[in-house]
């Protein structure tokens, strides 16, 4: 075979170029037949059996590039691919493969007889070698770096190709013999082929590339390269080409893994090296100072963690310099390779601490030669299947027991459980290498009979047997040992559901305003009327009572801490048991001793005077003060240590064993929320605020809530009544006692309430003041942009520009002075450089169709030499009429010259416009004019007018009443020689000779002058007026006349782009009038500008160069939501109307600057939707195509893809980023000449320059789209698939991470195994980058967070920004990143930032008024909100995107959320909880904005506010929020809780708080005591009541969102817009909305407290408004709001019926209305807000869907919205889960509905007034005949209904006459009337409500009998009637047409008030139905 080697045909370069050109296009084109003959189609490359993909995918994609031109080749590359898939899989199991080797078969046998004929060589082996050989010569001729992109896209392609037919020559020849390739190539050979890279080429030998050039990327790989000193590698048998690879080859790490950490630590050390290194000597070589930087931040939790435990650290260090470095990188390379590896186990941080700790000994061993081999060495993926694998299966058989988070969270381990388990010594018992048979290891729950070991041990070993598990997965075990492995259970903390978890984590807050509230009824009792009468020895001695008080709250809370940490008590470490015993034991004797002694010394102490008769008095002790004195020394120690946080910081970190002492006893020793004190600044300012806060709330509650109800209290208590109304159940309880609770309950509950309404009124005056002092809204109008946008350069130039180009200008300003001083001399580059980027952002905005052509030409600064002088010419937009107005005053001005001069320069754009008119005019007519004579005269001209100008005599020389005739002469000119028809060269000249004569003749008072300058020797001639009238036709030719010889004009002009730029801006100065001021349009534009210009004068760090900037990374999680609408989506009508037509009513000025993009001369022509169709109904798809004149379909889908909430217009802002770094580095990089150039022609003429700034941008910034469904939606031919794709062609730097699901065979069977792939787009197809194996499937908690966990060991860089898929960016905004960036460089209190919290602009607020409401409420809370809680309260934590993370501090802690099922369903914030926790610090920065879509319609804010709500709940029992709580200070405590769990506590409460009242209203009308005391008493309206109340109604009607809302407004648009926007709300049912709101928070807080149930809530993100069915209105709304409704209102009218006859109307209304309204606006609402909810047509189809749905029976595979049984059963699984406290606590709820029976029964009439107990009992038999009657109803129609209907009818018919004939008898008997009728079901029906509640309580007893099925009869009844009395009204003001056009007015009419087109969205699906 050696003829292989030396026969080398000679291949031809135009053959050799055809072969290398890999053109998707010419593909197509030769398969269909093009360029001669019928090719066959390319076998399809892309939907692949997931398990065969990897290895066989780039042979098909290769065979399909070179078929055209090489099908031998190709047939060759197809059949090794077989080859591959039949090795792999020859019996066909895995799942598509036999029909893909089916049809692959088949295509071989179609292709192998055309391919051999078409063989150009002898052999199929000489082809390959031919083929091969031309495609690396082409490699091997490879340019340099700054090629162009063909060049450089041909050579990858060759590189591709060329990897693959060397695999299949390299098969080819082993086929024919061993010595084949013997001479060809070697094996290194193959390193010269392309390997693929993510942005490092590192084994890229062929082609240069620009990022590998960099001096820092450099000295990083060399430094990770360097091998010297490693163990011997003749030894070991393998070479080592890096560090990296030696850490492989012992440890045994995945390969994909090696080189994904490989690149991700070189990037770290490049971007760290080139910070430090300050010589240009020093950074060709990786500095100390960068790798130690870089140790501290990756090592700093894990020392921390070694000094917690006692530990030595595992890094040891060598004393030698060079090795040391060698060293550190071995260790950070290490740590890197175990995180990237260890899949779920990143969310254990200190599990990988452990980890390493061992292999770090082991790694250390090894360099020093006391090991030669490691625990876990052997085999491939060694580390993945020994170490990660036996953890992980812990966590997903754990996870598993949570039933998908539905089982009580006692019964398994989560992940901070496991992780925790790591945070106590007992961890190094699991050994290394690991112990599998320890108890860590075990996941099976203990039974409960622990005393019968055996029966125990049998029960284990079943579980073990069903779970598969096999002995030899535990080669730890042996035969001796005896251990039998027991599970461990919940370590320290156990997630508890109950609402006492929010009492225990803030129990100093409780017992703070308990002891208060306690003190003032003291107070109130002893009628204080100054607080120095508090320290009267009496008054003090009983307030001191607070603290018997407080010792019994501190035994509650011992209690509590016992009761909740039971679960925990066999982990538990025995100190920490001893401690609980011990509180418990002292709180029990505090709770003796203090009432003991109070009641000795009680009236008994020793008083002693004060000298000088101090305002004292006379102080007073007893023994009880002495005790209180001690019993408060704890406290005393606490209160000191606050105000000195330094120390209580060190004592609360510190390791040594005094000071563990002495914290052992007040916080639990935990290894997280320690140290977390600020500094005192910090403090004292927060203190304040609080101290204000409490102090108005005290003053408050005292006043006009406390002091005002101690008369009433005295009166009632003095009150015998004697005469109840029932039955008195307590007939000898004195003191009316059921009264004052009565009384007395409501205003405690608001007292504990409304804290939160003081602190929202604080927030807004705080958060105001801070947004005033920060320069909020400084400019918010285009008059204020216009007026200021003079000083933008400066503000750019302190602002963007890097202090290194500003000439050693200080990088730190005065807070107050903000960059108002004018551009200097030093600062003109910056000039430039603000106008260069200004235009880039006006140019981003007419390609986001924000604005159009002309816009844009009126916005954009023009680039010239002059702007490096300091001579601006301002854009026209700011010029707009100004040169009109100058005209205008010279015109009509009467004065001296020089008070007209200082009049136009007062206004700087005026004089600029007039000023550059005139150089302009005097500009164009040089290049205009060429005549000798014409130039003399025009020149004569100009030097008259300029030195008239210098003597100030202008008014004098020239007359200004002419100047409006000269302006519109020169715009004829103008636009004569922009128009450059040579036929209007007659034109010009006439209009040139009319300007002369206007100005000599009309103007100048002394026109003769121009003769005598122009003919001096004729000065004796007599000049008269007519002589210089026809001076001009005097002349042969005529001035400015062309002679035979001669030209006096150059027209047309030459055609230059500079030239005609110029005079355009001349005549837009001349011609533009004050419509432009309006510029631009468009209201989105003006947002932005503004909001850009004011963030320039704001406290924003310097701009470092973009090389020497913190490197960042982008993280997108995606699941399943749109990526970019398809042309069927943006025309399909589901919806009422299509995506496509909704938005270009929307968004009507955009669409118009789209066509205009597109070429589409207007928008006249555009076919309608409907014209698509044909004369069937039925959509043309031919027809449709194009059909809005727009010629690119992928333009169409992109503008409308980019206005909704797609993945598309995410990944388009976030590449922005990019964008903007590669135009900061050309500004960094570009001398003077380039960037006058501009950026398109700087890049064709200086391409070298241009690959080094995509080598920058490559460098600093990664943008990943993590997109677990990738793989399988590409195998299964989803289109999304392509989406993405398309995405990453679009933007070549954007990769997308996948989980990737295969199955392998192993012994025949398949295997499931998962892998994290990262593929870029390389030639318009996927290219796989890593590969890293999973030890499972990844997503086992909440979806989002481990989709984000999956990605992220591929994102790069310091800082990491997280960012959902509904989110946008903007390129103005991404400029400021490197600013942002440096926060983390800034020292924030005791520590630099670990989180930058960024603020949102919604912008899905335009159109209707819930998406305004929502976006208001939310720029509320992410403005003033968020900045309060950054600064002064110190506790913002992460509550969303667009955060932006130090990504090693996350890394290396856990992550950036938390993933635990269930409790971390709000997985955003417990990232904050966990870096506050961890000693971090988290900032807020207003200077930078993201936007962020929200949703629009009622159901969807619904489902989110649920869902929201339900993650409040699961906080609130989590040991986050128990550790803020407790290991907070005092006042930081409060902060936490009022801005966490505390607003949905709160507001909670404010609803029991109705409850309370209405039902204590009713036990006092209805027993009859209010009665007694109105009437005997006198006691009428009591004040404090009607305060709680209207305190109540502040939150009701969502005043409380209003402040802050207002007060943003205010800042950022003006206070009178802002009071104007609020009242308009208002008009809109605002309130409306947020009191329905309230109850959707309430509801789903309260019941998942209870019971659990809370659950992600897909909402969508569709933007279409749609009309919502009814039964879906009921489904979502029932029980939540519905029947809370229903019962406020029964309150109300019982309340009303029995208090008529002796309390005013008046009283009444002042008491409930906002009752009513908050009961009436839950009924109500949700038909309110529901688009065309009263259109007739449809409440016609409601209602025969409602009755559809009620009647429908349920069953095993029918949805909730087909059937009420099934939506009644998913109700109802909330309860299944529940525990028996939590059923007997929704029984004990339930029976307050008994109440209405008991207490009305007894105001019958025919109940005769008796008050005995019989009544009752009576009332309940009717309520059994009514059940029997029911039942026989329904087992009649469920026996006869169908054989026998009439007997049927006739049986009800009978039943009717019976209970009519009853009613009658006792009517004339009995005297029942019809208001006991009426009052009979005002009792009955809630009481069977009541027990339809008891009856799903206590399901799991009564689901067997048929108590069950009654009851779901009787709840059928139930919801049925409710849904016909909600249906009722809205049906009725469906008749009148009025109501449905009042509705979309106030519903639209944010967009009415932009004049949109409405009406046509809302009637589209009438329409189309007509």
């Amino acid at each position: 075979m050696s003829e292989i080697v030396l026969a080398d045909p000679v291949i031809e370069p135009q053959r050799t170029d055809r072969a290398l050109v890999i053109d998707h296009a010419a593909t197509a084109a030769s398969s269909s037949g093009g360029g001669g003959g019928t090719g066959p189609e390319p076998f399809d490359s892309e939907r692949l059996p997931p398990s065969l993909s990897r290895e066989i995918q780039k042979f098909l994609r290769v065979a399909n590039w070179i078929e055209s031109e090489e099908p031998r080749i190709a047939y060759l590359c197809r059949f090794r691919a077989f080859e591959i898939a039949h090795g792999m899989d020859s019996n066909s199991n895995g799942r598509g493969v036999r029909q893909f080797k089916t049809s692959l078969l088949q295509r071989l046998e179609q292709d192998e007889y055309p391919t051999l004929i078409r063989r150009k060589e002898k052999s199929d082996m000489r082809e390959l070698r031919r083929v091969y050989h031309a495609y690396k010569e082409c490699i091997k001729s490879g340019g340099e770096f700054d090629l162009d992109g063909s060049h450089r896209k041909r050579l990858t392609n060759a590189q591709m190709i060329a990897s693959v037919l060397f695999v299949v020559l390299k098969t080819v020849a082993n086929a024919a013999g061993p010595q084949a390739l013997a001479d060809t190539d070697s094996i290194r050979a193959k390193s010269e082929l392309y390997v693929p890279y993510n942005i490092l080429p590192l084994d890229q030998g062929g082609i240069p590339h620009a990022i590998m050039q960099l001096p820092e990327i450099k000295a990083a790989v060399a430094a990770v390269r360097n091998i010297r000193g490693l163990p011997s590698t003749e030894d070991l048998g393998k070479p080592f080409m890096d560090l990296f690879e030696f850490l492989e080859f012992f440890f045994e790490f995945q390969e994909g893994n090696v080189a994904n950490q490989r690149e991700h630590l070189i990037l770290l050390l490049a971007s760290t090296h080139i910070r430090q290194s300050h010589k240009e000597t020093s950074i060709n070589k990786l500095g100390d100072a960068a790798v130690d930087g870089l140790m501290k931040k990756v090592f700093k939790n894990y020392t921390n963690w070694c000094k917690f435990l006692g530990r030595k650290s595992s890094i040891e260090l060598p004393y030698v310099k060079q090795e040391a470095q060698q060293y550190k990188i071995l260790y950070i390379g290490l740590y890197l390779l175990i995180w990237g590896e260890a899949a779920n186990l990143r969310f254990m941080p200190e599990c990988l601490c452990y980890i390493f700790h061992h292999m770090a000994d082991e790694l250390h061993d090894l360099l020093i030669g006391k090991k030669i081999t490691t625990a876990y060495k052997g085999g491939s993926e060694s580390f993945l299947r020994n170490v990660v694998t036996p953890i992980y299966r812990v966590i997903y058989e754990e996870t598993l027991k949570s039933k998908n988070g539905t089982a009580d969270h006692s019964t398994w381990r989560n992940y901070d459980d496991l992780n925790e388990y790591f945070w106590s010594r007992d961890c190094f018992q699991i050994g290394w290498p690991m112990r599998l048979d320890h108890d860590f290891f075990c996941f099976k729950s203990l039974n409960k009979r622990e005393n019968n070991i055996e029966e125990k041990r049998e029960k284990e070993e079943n579980k073990d047997e069903e779970m598969g598990l096999n002995e030899d997965e535990e080669p730890g075990a042996t035969v001796e040992e005896i251990h039998e492995p027991k599970w461990l259970g919940k370590k320290n903390f156990v997630e508890i559901r109950s609402f006492w978890q929010i009492f225990r984590s803030f129990d100093r807050m409780w017992s703070f305003f308990i002891l208060s509230l306690q003190a003032m009824i003291i107070m109130a009792c002893h009628d204080l009327g100054s607080p120095l009468e508090m320290l009267d020895a009496v008054v003090f001695e009983d307030i001191m009572s607070i603290f018997i008080t407080s010792a019994i709250l501190k035994l509650v809370q011992a209690i509590l801490d016992i009761v909740f940490t039971w679960k925990t008590r066999l982990t538990m470490d025995i100190l920490s048991r001893r401690k609980q015993v011990l509180k418990l034991l002292v709180a029990v004797m505090w709770t003796i001793v203090l009432p003991v002694y109070y009641a000795k010394s009680r009236r008994k102490y020793t008083c002693y005077s004060t000298q000088y008769r101090s305002w004292l008095g006379e102080l007073c002790f007893s023994s009880y003060m002495v005790a209180v004195a001690i019993f408060l020394t704890t406290n005393a120690v606490e209160m000191v240590l606050f105000f000195v946080p330094a120390i209580h910081k060190y004592i609360e970190v510190s390791n040594c064993q005094i000071f563990k002492i002495f914290s052992w006893w007040t916080q639990p020793r935990s290894y997280v929320g320690r140290g977390m004190q600020e500094t005192q600044v910090s403090v004292l300012k927060y203190t304040v605020f609080w101290v204000l806060v409490l102090l108005t709330k005290f003053l408050f509650s005292y006043t006009y809530e406390i002091k005002p109800l101690i008369g009433p209290t005295r009166l009632i208590l003095k009150i015998g009544v004697q005469n109840y109304d029932w039955h008195e159940l307590f007939p000898k309880v004195k003191s009316n006692v059921g009264a004052l609770v009565a009384i007395w309950a409501p205003i405690i509950v608001v007292y504990f309430m409304d804290t939160q309404i003081w602190y929202s009124v604080f927030c807004t005056i705080f958060g105001g003041l801070y947004g005033i002092l920060n320069h909020l809204g400084e400019i918010r109008t285009l008059g204020m942009l216009r007026s200021r946008f003079h000083a933008l350069p400066s503000a750019f130039n302190a602002c963007l520009i890097p202090p290194s180009a500003k000439s050693g200008q200080k990088t730190r300003r005065n807070f107050f002075l903000r960059r108002f001083h004018k551009v200097s001399e030093n600062e003109t580059n910056g000039v430039a450089k603000f106008a260069f980027v200004w235009n880039q952002i006006i140019n981003t905005f007419r390609l986001e169709d924000l604005i159009s052509n002309r816009e844009m030409d009126l916005m954009t600064i023009p680039m010239s030499s002059e702007l490096f002088s300091g001579m601006v010419r301002w854009p026209i937009f700011l010029l707009a009429n100004k040169f009109s107005t100058a005209l205008s005053i010279a015109r009509d001005f009467v004065g001296k010259d020089e008070i007209l001069f200082r009049k136009i320069k007062k206004d700087k754009y005026m004089y600029c416009a007039v000023k550059e008119c005139y150089e302009s005019l005097k500009y164009v007519l040089e290049m205009l004019i060429v005549g000798d004579l014409e130039k003399r005269v025009v020149s004569s001209i100009l030097n008259e007018i300029e030195e008239s100008m210098e003597r100030s005599s202008l008014l004098e020389d020239f007359k200004m009443s002419e100047l409006p005739a000269l302006k519109a002469k020169c715009i004829q000119l103008v636009e004569l020689l922009l128009e450059g028809n040579k036929n209007q060269r007659g034109n010009v000249v006439k209009v040139l000779q009319d300007m002369f004569e206007l100005v000599t003749y009309d103007m100048m008072t002394d026109g003769s002058r121009i003769l005598d300058l122009i003919y001096p020797s004729q000065q004796n001639v007599e000049q008269t007026e007519e002589n210089l009238v026809d001076f001009s036709r005097r002349i042969e030719p005529q001035l400015f006349e062309s002679a035979t010889e001669r030209n006096s004009i150059q027209f047309p002009l030459p055609d230059s782009g500079t030239f005609n730029e110029q005079i355009r801006r001349f005549l837009w100065l001349l011609t533009v009038n004050d419509k432009a001021m309006d510029i631009p349009a468009n209201l989105e534009a003006r947002r932005r500008i503004s909001f850009f210009a004011t963030s320039l004068f704001t406290d924003m760090p310097v701009a470092p160069n973009v090389r020497n900037m913190l490197s960042f990374s982008v993280l997108t999680p995606h699941f399943k939501e749109d990526v970019i609408y398809s042309m069927d989506e943006l025309y399909s009508s589901k919806e009422g109307v299509s995506i496509l037509f909704y938005m270009k009513m929307i968004y009507p000025d955009e669409w118009k600057n789209f066509l205009e993009r597109m070429g589409c001369e207007n928008s006249d022509g555009v076919k309608d939707e409907k014209e698509c169709e044909n004369s069937d109904g039925v959509k043309d798809e031919k027809e449709c195509e194009n059909s809005d004149g727009v010629k690119d379909e992928k333009e169409l889908r992109n503008w409308a893809s980019f206005r909704g909430q797609t993945l598309s217009r995410t990944v388009r802002g976030m590449m922005y980023y990019r964008e903007a770094l590669r135009v900061q580095a050309f500004l960094d990089m570009a001398d003077n000449e380039d960037i006058l150039e501009g950026y398109d022609g700087a890049e064709k003429n200086n391409r070298k320059l241009f690959a080094q700034l995509d080598a920058l941008a490559d460098l600093k910034f990664t943008y990943v789209i993590s997109f677990q469904m990738f793989g399988s939606q590409k195998s299964s031919g989803d289109p999304h698939a392509q989406d993405i794709l398309d995405l990453m062609i679009r933007y070549p730097s954007v990769r997308v991470a996948y989980v990737e699901e295969k199955e392998e065979i192993v012994e025949d069977k398949p295997q499931k195994v998962y892998s994290s792939i990262l593929v870029k787009a390389v030639d318009d197809f996927d290219q796989e980058i890593y590969r890293i194996k999973l030890p499972g499937p990844p997503n086992i908690g909440e979806g989002k967070p481990e989709n984000q966990n999956h990605a992220i060991i591929f994102t790069r860089g310091e800082a990491l920004q997280t960012i959902d898929m509904n989110q946008d960016n903007y390129l103005e905004e991404a400029f400021k990143m490197r600013n942002l960036l440096q926060e983390f460089l800034r020292q924030r209190g005791r520590r630099p930032p670990t989180i930058l919290g960024l603020r949102e602009h919604i912008f899905t607020g335009s159109v209707s008024s819930l998406a305004w409401f929502m976006s208001y409420q939310e720029a509320s809370f992410v403005t003033i909100g968020q900045r309060l809680l950054a600064n002064p309260l110190r506790v913002r934590f992460h509550y969303g995107h667009p955060d932006v993370f130090d990504r090693l501090f996350h890394i290396t802690r856990g992550g950036i959320s938390k993933a635990s099922k269930t409790i971390n369903l709000s997985e955003d914030i417990y990232a904050g909880f966990n870096s506050i926790l961890r000693r971090g610090c988290i900032t807020y920065h207003e200077y930078l904005q993201v936007g962020k879509g929200r949703d629009v319609g009622l159901n969807q804010i619904s489902k989110f506010e649920a869902k929201v709500a339900n993650g409040n709940s699961e906080q609130t029992i989590s040991r986050d929020i128990h550790r803020l709580g407790r290991c907070f200070d005092f006042f930081r405590m409060l902060s936490c809780y009022f801005t966490t769990t505390g607003f949905y506590f709160s507001n909670l409460i404010s609803v029991i708080g109705i409850y309370v009242f209405l039902y204590g209203q009713l036990y006092l009308v209805l027993s009859g005591l209010q009665k007694a005391f109105l009437l005997e008493a006198r006691v009428h309206n009591i004040q404090s009541l009607e305060t709680a109340l209207a305190s109540q109604s502040f939150i009701q009607l969502g005043l409380l969102t209003g402040l802050p809302m207002v007060m943003e407004i205010g800042l950022e648009k003006g206070f009178l817009t802002a009071i104007k926007d609020f009242v308009l709300m208002q008009l809109q049912l605002a309130a409306v909305f947020f009191t329905f709101s309230l109850g959707t928070k309430i509801h789903y807080y309260g019941r998942t407290m209870l019971h659990g149930g809370a659950k992600y809530r897909p909402t969508g993100r569709k933007v279409v408004v749609f009309h919502a069915s009814f039964t879906e209105i009921y489904r979502l709304y029932s029980r939540s709001h519905f029947v809370k409704g229903f019962e406020l209102v029964l309150l109300l009218i019982v309340y009303d019926l029995f208090r008529r006859s002796y309390q005013s109307s008046m009283a009444y209304v002042l008491i409930t209305y906002s009752i009513w309204f908050m009961s009436i606006t839950w009924l109500f609402a949700p038909f309110l807000f529901n688009p065309a909810g009263f259109d007739w047509e449809k409440i016609v189809d409601d209602w025969k869907n409602l009755n559809k749905w009620i009647r429908l029976p349920g069953g095993i595979g029918i949805q909730q919205d087909k059937s009420w049984q099934s939506w009644w059963n998913d109700e109802q699984a909330h309860l299944c889960g529940s525990g028996l406290g939590a059923r007997l606590f929704e029984m004990l709820l339930s029976a307050r509905f008994f109440m209405y029976q008991y207490g009305l029964v007894y105001h019958l009439d025919i109940s005769q007034k008796s008050k005995n107990v019989l009544v009752y009992i009576l009332s309940w038999f009717v309520i059994l005949a009514v059940f029997l009657l029911v039942k026989a109803v329904n087992m009649g129609r469920q026996q006869f209904s169908t054989n026998f209907h009439l007997a049927f009818r006739l049986f009800k018919a009978f039943l009717f006459i019976a209970v009519l004939a009853i009613i009658i008898i006792l009517s004339s008997v009995c005297d029942l009337s019809m208001k006991d009728l009426i009052v009979c079901c005002l009792a009955f029906l809630p009481t069977g409500w009541g027990l339809i509640l008891i009856a799903q309580a206590a399901r799991p007893k009564i689901e067997e009998t048929g108590l069950w099925h009654f009851t779901r009869v009787l709840a059928r009844a139930y919801d049925y009637g409710m849904s016909v009395v909600l249906f009722a009204p809205v049906a009725v003001l469906a008749w009148l047409p009025i109501v449905s056009s009042f509705q979309t007015r106030f519903l639209f009419n944010e967009a009415y008030n932009r004049h949109l087109e409405i009406q046509p969205i809302l009637a589209g699906k009438k329409k189309k139905q007509t």
